[in-house]
């Protein structure tokens, strides 16, 4: 265990790995294509791997308004704004759920909220149905239930 929350060595290098990877993919590798590998790519990579050790240290970390906000800032620059369902299994899918819910949606459907649980569809109308989730006036799932029952 780390001295953040109690989460494991394991968690922390997973989400430090997928976050490296993401600004990899969204901006390093196009640019690397585009500069046919420059020097000044090298000295980025090796910015980018010291800081998204502590990004991920305080997505992790026991002060929930700077997770929230670090998990917000790294979402408006890089993260997917209506994303996959199998990111939700994602470690820095995880930690989102945990923080925020839903990027910019208040309700999603049962099979979202399914991956974002990671529970089948069948198991959220469960859920729905025995009052452990709320269906939100517009349809589908409220995503602060979804939230909730995720940080419990």
């Amino acid at each position: 265990m780390d001295g953040t929350r109690g989460v494991t060595t394991e968690t922390h290098t997973a989400l430090y790995r997928q976050l490296v990877a993401e600004i990899e993919a969204r901006f390093l590798a196009p640019l690397d294509a585009l500069l046919d590998g420059a020097e000044p790519l090298a000295a980025l990579r090796r910015r980018l791997d010291a800081d998204a050790q502590v990004w991920a240290t305080r997505l992790l970390g026991p002060d929930e308004a700077l997770a929230r906000s670090a998990a917000a800032r790294f979402l408006a620059a890089a993260g997917p704004f209506d994303p996959p369902p199998d990111w939700w299994g994602t470690p820095f899918g995880r930690v989102v759920l945990r923080l925020i819910g839903h990027p910019g949606r208040e309700s999603v459907s049962r099979s979202v909220a399914g991956a974002m649980l990671g529970i089948t569809r069948q198991g959220v109308q469960d859920l729905v149905n025995r009052g452990k989730l709320a269906r939100h006036p517009d349809g589908g799932v409220s995503v602060a239930s979804i939230r909730d029952r995720a940080n419990r």
